[in-house]
């Protein structure tokens, strides 16, 4: 699901962070900008491409790799060289998401509705500039649905995910992400901007968000936000091929039961899902 939009979630995330370095440690800060250069389309790296992607200094790389080598946080690749990303991770990744009760509770509904409808059901958090899956429902007889797993990535401003997400932030917090995409994707800006805006009022009068094509082609999808009872925003997606999953059956169809699963789940969790404005 990562393409090169990783970088620019990269330079996001450190603008994002900067606002206050007092209480960080720059290296350790450093060894997780080499982590998060690792990606579903680029698992494989080399010193100067991590050198690049984050901008910071070759020797300084070779440092950071030779330590999260030794930790068992990266390993080596079979061309000489070249790095992936190790079971230390993996170990650290599934403590994460076994603490997440919200994944068992929505699971059941999630396959439910993916097996019904035919849609690829997906649950997601948000991690810098993007959201990231932590869990996946896909039909078991379909080949028409999307391949994404636990651990994609989807951008906030293009995605359903991403823009329902936005809808159920208070507004302060929301401006501030939102002013930070401005400055990340630069002269494109101007093309994303108008169907985020209008994406997110529609979520916040009818509950619901859609992307239509726009993050990936020929695929849309429909997404909910569901807030956690620590306040923690989440969101719910559902979609599929294009030809499929119109807008009409996205709207009539996937929204009231995407809907449904969220109430289910903030009723398990203890959480809710956030009221549609008046008018």
């Amino acid at each position: 699901m990562s393409t090169d939009k990783n970088d620019s979630s990269l330079s996001a995330s450190d603008a994002e962070s900067r606002a206050d370095r007092s209480d960080t440690v720059s290296a350790l800060e450093r060894g997780i900008s080499v982590l998060r250069c690792f990606s579903e389309a680029r698992p494989v790296l080399g010193h100067a491409d991590i050198a690049r992607m984050t901008g910071i200094p070759r020797p300084t790389v070779n440092r950071l790799v030779a330590t999260l080598l030794s930790l068992g946080m990266l390993k080596a690749a079979q061309v000489a060289d070249r790095f992936m990303l190790g079971p230390g991770v993996v170990s650290l990744s599934r403590v994460f998401l076994g603490s997440l009760d919200v994944r068992a509770a929505a699971r059941p509904s999630m396959q439910a509705m993916a097996e019904e409808v035919g849609a690829s059901v997906y649950l997601a958090i948000r991690d810098g500039m993007e959201m990231v899956l932590i869990e996946a429902c896909r039909p078991r007889s379909s080949m028409l649905s999307a391949r994404l797993d636990v651990g994609s990535r989807a951008p906030l401003a293009n995605s359903a995910l991403g823009r329902a997400y936005l809808s159920a932030l208070p507004e302060a917090q929301r401006n501030q992400l939102v002013d930070s995409m401005r400055l990340l994707r630069g002269p494109e800006w101007d093309s994303i901007a108008p169907g985020m805006t209008r994406a997110i009022g529609e979520a916040r009068r009818l509950g619901y968000c859609l992307s239509l094509g726009e993050f990936h082609r020929e695929i849309n999808s429909v997404s909910v936000p569901l807030i956690g009872p620590d306040g923690e925003v989440m969101a719910l997606n559902g979609g599929g091929a294009a030809f499929v999953f119109t807008e009409e059956r996205l709207r009539n169809e996937l929204a009231p039961r995407l809907h449904d699963i969220a109430l289910t789940i903030a009723r398990d969790i203890g959480g809710h899902v956030p009221t549609p404005l008046p008018g």
